[in-house]
């Protein structure tokens, strides 16, 4: 009977308008916010966690410093969408959770907002199910939010694709005659990826410093970051169906930030005429909190002029670009604290994610829930806003500044990149959480 009540509730906060993110605060939910925390009221993301005491991989929802463990609340889903597929909160992945679609997202998460309200009392007065439901965040252990089945990595910012362009080809050839016209990509290895916090090795292979002599093997010497955000694919479409950009959104499940690591100098020596491959397979590291889109959609900013204008099948003009600072900084060892490389924003991209969805699966190419799609390198107009340490050490022609006497061109053993991200509303934040890398020397 609880649970009936639950829903009609949620149904009465959706008639009167009361549940739509623009009029939240913070101050919304029983469970203590800080207004600079990433994981506001507002917010609500996916991840999958586990503890020391209970190694069960788990979906959880993150407020504050806190993770509501969905597996142990299933039975309050009470809604049309997801009162006959609660054990999807069961799974240890959020594929089965992604698969069922747009509309059982939507119902996810207004029952959530309801069960974390200040004036709900399902939750908030209930000692012992708020006992078990409850998870610190110091005390979880994050995995990867899904089974990626398939990874792909577009190239969809216009400053870092001119930049690179300048350098390799130079000014008057900056970018290639396809690159206005379709949102350019290439299939990564979906099994490097991996959460934040996990090392990632030096990767080692064939490089041509000299072009006058023949290739040597070794450590990649100019080792680089990638600042990127990526999203997953959540319902998905037949073999030879492509989704068409009026109905992409409801196909894109939530965003998360990424590092896509790159070796520069393998990259450089191997990528004709087939594109990257060891450069960039060695690993990619994600964040482990998957920010649904509602939850970004207060922050959508006009999307980037486009000329010459796309053919039917990629316009579109609703603003599904977005606001998100954007920040990357970098430890050395022995460094007392991180220096700030980079300060960037995701409305510098020139491709939007509904676009690189649709020229995904134009040609029939078939999405499945949990396939994650990725931005390429964010940069912006400015140096500081330079995504890449290709970019901010112009090939490594000058030296990026971290202060103490520390200089990079490149990464060095045993740093750690950090990358961090978040939409700033009045009094509150949607934020990612940290998403950090720690590099080994190579074996």
């Amino acid at each position: 009977m609880a649970s009936v009540n639950i829903w009609k509730r949620l149904l009465a906060l959706l008639l009167l308008g009361s549940a739509t993110e623009h009029n939240c605060t913070s101050t919304m939910s029983f469970v203590k916010v800080d207004e600079k925390s990433d994981f506001s009221y507002h917010n609500l993301p996916y991840g999958v966690f586990s503890t020391p005491d209970n190694p069960r991989h788990r979906i959880g929802v993150a407020i504050g410093d806190e993770i509501l463990d969905l597996s142990v609340i299933k039975t309050l889903f009470t809604g049309p969408a997801l009162s006959k597929c609660q054990d999807v909160f069961d799974q240890p992945t959020l594929n089965a959770f992604m698969g069922l679609g747009y509309e059982a997202w939507r119902e996810a998460r207004r029952t959530l907002q309801l069960l974390l309200s200040v004036n709900e009392t399902t939750l908030r007065d209930d000692v012992s199910l708020r006992s078990r439901a409850f998870v610190h965040q110091s005390s979880a252990i994050m995995h990867l939010p899904a089974d990626i089945g398939d990874y792909t990595d577009f190239y969809s910012s216009r400053d870092h694709a001119t930049n690179v362009g300048i350098m390799f080809r130079g000014k008057e050839n900056a970018l290639m005659p396809n690159w206005l016209r379709l949102p350019v990509g290439y299939h990564g290895r979906a099994s490097s990826v991996v959460v934040s916090g996990t090392p990632i090795r030096r990767p080692s292979g064939q490089m041509r410093p000299d072009p006058t002599k023949p290739p040597v093997f070794g450590p990649s010497k100019q080792l680089d970051i990638e600042l990127e955000m990526a999203f997953f694919v959540g319902g998905g479409n037949r073999l030879g169906e492509p989704v068409p950009i009026e109905k992409a959104h409801k196909h894109i499940f939530g965003m998360v930030l990424m590092n896509d690591w790159s070796a520069r100098d393998i990259q450089a020596w191997e990528y004709v005429p087939l594109g990257p491959f060891l450069g960039k397979s060695f690993g990619t590291t994600i964040s482990p909190w998957v920010v649904p889109m509602e939850a970004l959609l207060p922050f959508a900013v006009p999307n980037a002029v486009q000329d010459p204008e796309p053919l039917p099948y990629l316009h579109h003009e609703d603003p599904f670009t977005f606001n998100i600072n954007l920040t990357v900084s970098l430890k050395g060892e022995g460094m007392a604290e991180a220096a700030t490389i980079c300060k960037s924003n995701f409305k510098y991209m020139y491709w939007t994610m509904k676009q690189q969805l649709a020229h995904h699966t134009v040609n029939g190419c078939n999405m499945r829930p949990g396939d994650l799609l990725a931005s390429g390198t964010i940069s912006g107009p400015d140096p500081e806003s330079f995504g890449s340490m290709l970019e901010l050490s112009w090939r490594g022609s000058k030296t990026i500044e971290l202060g103490g006497g520390e200089t990079r061109t490149f990464v060095k053993d045993k740093d750690e990149v950090t990358i961090t991200g978040y939409c700033e509303g009045a009094g509150y934040r949607v934020g990612f959480g940290p998403c950090k890398g720690l590099i080994l020397p190579a074996l």
